[in-house]
């Protein structure tokens, strides 16, 4: 039975204030780059790459309003990356978070038995510092720190310019919450890495009985920092007669790793219509699901016929409601996808419509031989 609550018990160990931004590895920057652009609506920021110094890989800035995302590949075979992709193929390699004191949230992380992805880099002289730490699989955790940075994106980058590009506004605004997918028996583990590394705060408990079909289910836990800023849940599969969603994601990701990242809108009706008239290709809802909409969610400022016709979904809690809506997978492995998320009062993630979610997933599995 699922377990919410708004009370903060952790330790603010440092000052967290937001995502900065997550960073992909990709086999081809340069072409992935249309889709986040032509599909998801993303203006070219920032690069990186041999003409600006950068030997061994390329990065592409993309922005969408409080919405960054790196995409670099390696162009030297020492490079890193190679052996990530190789291993993972396309997918979040890093969850950047913006501190008050990078080097002070490093320190703060490895004197509580955190390991290292990277050493403090300080550029004193323009007001600009970075760290890393290791989480789950390969993913690692930058901390930034760049109030007074007044150059391009981080050192190394020049202003990129954004072509006319005739897309649809999708209107993501910010990054509600990423979802990592671990191992069977770790979830519990990452909790506690959280709570004691980060002192964040668990506030969600979903269990097998809150997620579930005949076939599969799976547990999760919802971490948070104390502004509520950044929001980590962790989910891990469960018995089941056939494989859930997640231990189909971890065979094919070979290991634990960023599972989806849910999108905020303000409007996700004009959203999700300009996602699909972009291209961007969405999970399945059955029609019956909206047949007990209504008395199961209560009143919504949306028109349910709207709803139903865009396939998005609705859940009420005692804060009020949200709405969402999840994409296929955007690379051939069924790994990484969006999620794209609108709050009306809501803090929490569609218990309600795990089931609905749950079985379009596993139509999706189905179609791929791997139920």
């Amino acid at each position: 039975m699922a377990l919410i609550t708004n009370k903060w018990t952790g330790q603010e160990y440092f000052k967290i204030y937001d995502f900065n931004h997550i960073e992909l590895y990709v086999g081809n920057a340069k072409q992935s780059l249309y889709y986040y652009c032509l599909v998801m609506g993303f203006e070219p920021f920032a690069y990186k790459g041999p003409e600006t110094g950068s030997k061994d890989c390329v990065s592409y800035v993309l922005k969408k309003n409080q919405i960054y995302v790196i995409l670099t590949t390696p162009i030297n075979t020492d490079h890193p990356a190679n052996e990530w992709l190789k291993k993972h193929g396309d997918g979040v390699c890093d969850i950047a978070l913006s501190v008050e004191n990078a080097t002070e949230a490093y320190k703060s992380c490895i004197s509580r038995g955190a390991d290292s992805a990277y050493k403090p880099v300080v550029y004193k002289d323009i007001n600009y510092s970075s760290a890393g730490i290791k989480t789950y699989g390969d993913v690692i955790h930058s901390f930034i720190t760049k109030e007074s940075y007044d150059g391009i994106w981080a050192p190394g980058f020049i202003k990129l310019e954004s072509p006319v590009l005739n897309i649809n506004d999708t209107g993501i605004i910010r990054i509600d919450h990423i979802v990592g997918n671990v191992e069977q028996d770790k979830m519990n583990y990452w909790r506690d890495y959280y709570e004691n590394i980060f002192g964040f705060t668990n506030f969600v408990v979903f269990d097998e009985t809150d997620i579930s079909t005949k076939y599969s289910s799976l547990k999760s836990r919802v971490m948070r920092s104390k502004n509520w800023k950044v929001r980590l849940p962790i989910n891990e599969p469960a018995q089941g007669l056939k494989k859930s969603q997640i231990q189909e994601y971890l065979d094919f990701n070979k290991g634990p790793g960023v599972q989806h990242i849910a999108l905020l809108s303000d409007d996700i009706c004009s959203s999700i219509k300009n996602l699909r008239r972009n291209g961007m290709e969405f999970l399945n809802v059955p029609n019956t699901y909206y047949d007990e909409l209504n008395s199961r969610v209560g009143n919504i400022d949306e028109m349910i016929d709207s709803i139903k016709e865009l396939n998005i979904l609705v859940d009420r809690d005692d804060d009020g409601y949200l709405l969402q809506l999840f994409s296929k997978p955007v690379q051939d492995r069924p790994t990484l996808f969006y999620e794209f998320i609108q709050r009306k009062g809501s803090r929490g993630f569609g218990q309600g419509n795990f089931q609905a979610l749950f079985e379009a997933i596993e139509d999706e599995q189905e179609r791929r031989g791997n139920l």
